[in-house]
């Protein structure tokens, strides 16, 4: 059935699926249709988020297994709800020796069945950066043995690498001296500091722990989706989400193909299955939508709703505050340069080595090319391409007719980067990449390919886990599919996107949060007030930067920075202060490290994160930070209601506009997160179960009561069009108003937006002779939110 609702379940051993079966009351009562599960197929052992499968082939025994995952699914189908599953087909976990596939590639090297499950280059040694320095020290030091388990011999690494031996040494194993034995295996040890040049196999991103997956492969995707087939076909699953989809070779031909498996698989209750894309949009990117596929997983509504919380006029005083305070540029995209520059040199180098070797390859096997093009030239082109490009990446070779706009604004971008008389050659890189270039077309199709799947991970690791830790112009706008570099969205832009939507990708997944926000959807609610009074603001800012500048000593005042909009954004209520210093101070040591600047995960400058930590508690706990505090306790009274205002329409946006709402485990409460681990918390379910019964929390009362409307008038929710409601007055820019409309049933919805500047001195919005103009007639806001930002209707045609 098509999910009306989903609520998502960050499934591990100690939140298996029983857990949630005896939580499915509570859903139903909410409104949900669907829980919507983390992966489920078995992990490595003891991981808290299930994206690093070692068998794709079983349910994970440490989440109960089959039997257990079938009980929850079958007691959903029973309240007739439904389960949409999380699947990983991009990569595997290879760490801790549990993963059966990779374990045979390195018993028997390319003559594994196995070896084209995985994306390695035979033409040496598969590499295994798993030690800690030089294979010659490590051997000295006496850190690699040799064990035996169930009779074989296996390499053991620090005691807890275990690496098999191939067969042929089995019964010499002990004899052989290690130099030896090592040199005759089909992977060779090294340094985990060698992996970023001379890794030669596709990793998942910079994790030497996830391998990527060749499920272009008829074969490779046939035994990888198997269950996942099966389970639908037993109506224990009704979709799935498709994890990191920009990773695979081919993502439209792979959803074509799934979804066309799926089709074909005959289901007595007539369910179409649910299939979403994890996918990052650049700003003006559209969805492609001939991939066969229901829309993406919701990073672009989260983008678009977060934008459309936050005040234009913010836009010039914060980024001014920022380089005021930080000395750096206010415009992002040349934080975002700088950052991909880092990445493809520190981080990619090898994969880009392998790239300009496949292109240059493939120039090769061009002979009217000969002498005109050199291999140094190409290395210059693919560098400045993936410094500027527009998007994750194209979709070539065989391109659709999309990928021609992206490749003419790469063009447009490149240009200022291009060594002088070498635009030629970014053109016929672009040719290559259009499908059109001259060449062999196997060696076309892999050099494209090579390509296409180093740009996706370039755009991520630069943007999300390099530049965002870097510029803080509002950290509300730093988060997972965000444009950074634009601070609001105008009400009349959101509402092109929404009608789209409506047009094109009606049942596309609607989230706020996510396992992989970097902020909590009242972090950034809370935040988005600031942008609409940006005065307010600095004073505010300037008085704190007085105040803890003894305290704040040896700490770049960019960090200071961050520091204070994080404490602004999650500082909890006096109930939930307990851990809040700990929580905190794990976020900067990540935010730091990630950064790259002061600190790295490579090389961590434990003294300065020592002061930056230092400096987070006096805020928050010490008697020196109490001035702070009494400014920070004024602030939050000022912005509550706004604040409040930004949360409860962001919920109610998400639950009215056109496509299927999920709910992130725990955020039905508030949601105060911060960067995972921080955002995968226990979440108290007694409390929501209790408050849902007896007295609701707002979002929670607010969530039921609009899916309770979703339940009654279904097709209104998944059919009904989308439309703009004219808004005139004063406060016209200060107000969306919309209409759902579907077989004479209408909604309509008026919800006040970026309110501080409307407030009184008592906190009441002045909304004078603001109206809005629907088909119903006239209506009055001052009559209309009177009691709150938040108000819909629903009528029939002609009322």
């Amino acid at each position: 059935m098509t999910p009306r609702a989903t609520y998502r379940f960050q499934f591990h051993k100690d939140f298996p699926f029983a857990r949630a079966e005896v939580l499915l009351p509570y859903l139903d009562r909410l409104g949900i249709s669907h829980v919507y599960a983390s992966p489920i197929t078995t992990a490595a052992e003891g991981s808290m988020h299930g994206y690093d499968v070692i068998d794709p082939t079983r349910i994970n025994p440490e989440l109960g297994g089959e039997e257990a995952f079938r009980s929850l699914a079958e007691a959903a189908r029973a309240r007739g709800m439904g389960t949409i599953i999380d699947i990983v087909p991009n990569h595997m976990g290879v760490a801790g020796g549990g993963n059966r596939w990779w374990n045979d590639v390195l018993t028997h090297g390319q003559a594994s069945r196995f070896a084209r499950f995985f994306d390695i280059d035979w033409s040496r040694k598969l590499v295994l950066p798993i030690l800690g320095d030089s294979l010659r020290k490590v051997l000295a030091e006496g850190q690699i043995t040799i064990e035996r388990r169930d009779g074989r011999a296996e390499i053991v690494a620090y005691g807890e690498h275990r690496l098999p031996i191939r067969d042929d040494d089995q019964e010499e194993a002990e004899a052989l001296d290690l130099d030896t034995l090592l040199d005759r295996q089909h992977y060779r040890l090294a340094s985990w500091r060698v992996s970023n040049d001379e890794l030669n196999w596709r990793r998942f991103f910079t994790i030497n722990d996830l391998a990527g997956l060749r499920v272009e492969d008829d074969e490779v995707f046939e035994e990888t989706h198997a269950l996942y087939f099966r389970l639908y076909a037993e109506g224990l699953i009704d979709g799935v989400r498709i994890d990191h989809v920009d990773g695979l070779t081919d993502p439209i031909g792979y959803c074509r193909k799934l979804r066309g498996r799926f089709d074909a698989i005959p289901r007595s209750d007539g369910n179409r299955a649910y299939i979403v894309v994890e996918k990052i949009l650049a700003a003006t990117e559209p969805m492609g939508d001939d991939w066969g596929v229901d829309g993406t997983s919701g990073y672009d509504f989260m983008e678009e709703v977060s934008a459309l919380l936050h005040a234009p006029e913010g836009t010039q005083p914060l980024a001014d505050l920022w380089t005021q305070l930080s000395g750096r540029s206010d415009q992002f995209a040349s934080e975002e340069l700088q950052a991909r520059q880092d990445l493809l040199a520190w981080q990619f180098a090898g994969q880009l080595d392998q790239c300009v070797a496949a292109f240059a390859s493939l120039l090769a096997s061009a002979p009217e090319l000969e002498g005109a093009i050199t291999t140094p030239m190409l290395r210059r082109a693919i560098e400045r391409l993936l410094w500027d490009f527009p998007v994750y990446r194209t979709y070539g070779p065989d391109a659709p007719r999309s990928d021609a706009v992206i490749r003419q604004m790469a063009r447009e971008r490149v240009e200022p980067l291009l060594p002088p008389g070498e635009a030629f050659v970014i053109d016929q890189l672009l040719d290559w990449l259009a499908g059109t270039g001259s060449g062999d077309r196997k060696r076309l199709q892999e050099a494209v390919r090579r390509f296409q799947q180093l740009s996706a991970p370039i755009a991520a690791k630069a943007v999300e886990d390099t530049a965002f830790y870097r510029h803080a112009i509002l950290l509300s706008r730093n988060d997972v599919g965000f444009d950074a570099g634009r601070l609001s969205l105008s009400i009349a832009g959101f509402h092109d996107r929404m009608k789209d939507r409506a047009e094109r990708f009606p049942l596309a997944m609607l989230t706020t949060a996510t396992h992989d926000h970097k902020r909590g959807e009242d972090v950034r609610a809370r935040l988005a007030v600031l942008s609409a009074m940006p005065e307010a603001w600095r004073r505010q800012v300037e008085a704190w930067r007085t105040q803890t500048q003894a305290i704040a000593e040896g700490v770049d005042p960019a960090d200071w920075y961050m520091l204070i909009q994080t404490l602004v954004g999650a500082w909890p209520d006096p109930d939930e202060r307990g851990d809040f210093a700990e929580r905190i101070t794990a976020w900067q040591e990540k935010a730091l490290r990630e950064a790259k600047l002061r600190s790295s995960w490579e090389a961590p400058d434990t003294k300065y994160e020592g002061r930056c930590n230092r400096l987070a508690k006096l805020l928050i706990e010490d008697e020196k930070g109490a001035p702070f505090r009494e400014g920070m306790a004024a602030l939050l009274r000022h912005i509550g209601p706004s604040a409040e205002a930004n949360s409860l329409v962001q919920v109610a946006l998400r639950y009215t506009v056109p496509g299927i709402p999920d709910c992130y485990q725990g955020t039905e409460f508030v949601d105060r997160s911060l960067v995972d681990p921080d955002n995968r918390r226990p979440v108290d379910y007694p409390a929501r179960e209790a408050a849902l019964a007896e007295n609701p929390a707002p979002k929670q009362t607010l969530i039921a009561d609009l899916l309770g409307l979703r339940r009654r008038h279904p097709d209104l929710f998944t059919h009904g069009s989308y439309h703009p409601l004219a808004v005139t007055g004063h406060g016209r820019d200060r107000v969306i108003a919309f209409e759902r409309r579907h077989s004479g049933s209408i909604l309509t919805c008026v919800f006040g937006l970026r309110l501080e500047p409307l407030r009184d001195k008592h906190g009441a919005i002045d909304w004078r002779d603001t109206t809005v103009v629907s088909e119903g007639g006239a209506l009055r806001l001052d009559h209309l939110l009177a009691a709150g930002p938040l108000w819909y209707g629903l009528r029939a045609d002609g009322e």
